[in-house]
């Protein structure tokens, strides 16, 4: 079930900060178990030797990576020719790069504001940019459909995490799921599925690395258990729970399901009051 052999999954932001499990790295090591070929790419090299670690430790041979900012239309499109090269073909694309920062309209900086708009929504519009024209190839070719999953999260959802306001956060993230569904529309016919996966509050490394210093708590271990006890199911998901819906939505079991968002999040949303 969800066998990936014979395909090559193009993953973005693959990488992890520190030795934890991010769900860039969980998503590639999962679908290079499941026999994919699997290309990954991330902003820092420090953060795919990691993951890279992980694939020489499981044997996977069919792994290859690549610093790349997806922000910089020549250095995606580089990215997606090395893995042409090395592969032949791109089956899936997984757009995962992504990040939050604080602030309402008043208090965030245009500059802050383009930069979130850029890393969150710009990052993957240029992934599906220059990845869809091969898929569009291949589908021509051999008949074979493709599959390209986007990650945005239940903080675009009138949902305000931790108590913070993220108006470029929200804002680019709802911009993911309407980009997605808009293009599962326009390639719908081309043997091109595109889903997108809506995260909650998960536990993976940025917790400790970044989200202690942005929301001035006293120590990780608090923030941690605080955000616990906001999710109806009694803890924050983590890597593997967003890796193993983005693996469902790209395979073929997934083969009659497009335009569609995917919310992994413990029951917030549904427990949300509805006004």
């Amino acid at each position: 079930m969800h066998d990936l052999t014979g395909k090559v999954a193009f993953i973005t932001g693959a990488g992890s900060v520190g030795a934890g499990w991010g769900n860039g790295k969980a998503t590639a090591v999962l679908m290079a178990r499941q026999g994919a070929k699997v290309y990954g790419v991330d902003v820092a090299a420090s953060a795919l030797a990691g993951t890279s670690a992980i694939m020489d430790q499981e044997r996977h041979a069919h792994w290859a990576s690549r610093t790349c900012n997806m922000t910089v239309s020549h250095e995606v499109k580089a990215a997606v020719d090395d893995c042409l090269a090395r592969f032949g073909r791109i089956d899936i694309l997984v757009n995962n790069v992504g990040g939050s920062a604080p602030g309402d309209p008043i208090s965030m900086s245009e500059e802050v504001w383009d930069a979130q708009m850029d890393l969150n929504l710009k990052s993957t519009f240029l992934g599906c940019k220059h990845v869809l024209p091969m898929m569009e190839r291949q589908f021509a070719s051999d008949g074979k459909g493709c599959a390209i999953v986007n990650i945005s999260s239940i903080g675009c959802l009138s949902f305000q995490v931790d108590g913070r306001v993220s108006a470029a956060y929200a804002a680019s993230k709802a911009g993911v799921m309407a980009f997605s569904r808009s293009t599962a529309i326009a390639f719908v016919k081309k043997g091109i599925r595109v889903n997108t996966v809506v995260p909650g509050v998960m536990h993976t490394p940025l917790v400790e690395h970044r989200l202690v210093s942005q929301l001035g708590a006293a120590d990780a271990q608090a923030l941690i258990a605080r955000r616990n006890a906001s999710v109806p199911i009694g803890r924050m998901g983590d890597a593997w729970d967003v890796a193993n819906a983005v693996l469902f939505l790209a395979s073929d079991e997934a083969r009659y399901i497009t335009g569609t968002d995917l919310v992994v999040d413990g029951g917030m949303t549904a427990a949300r009051p509805s006004n």
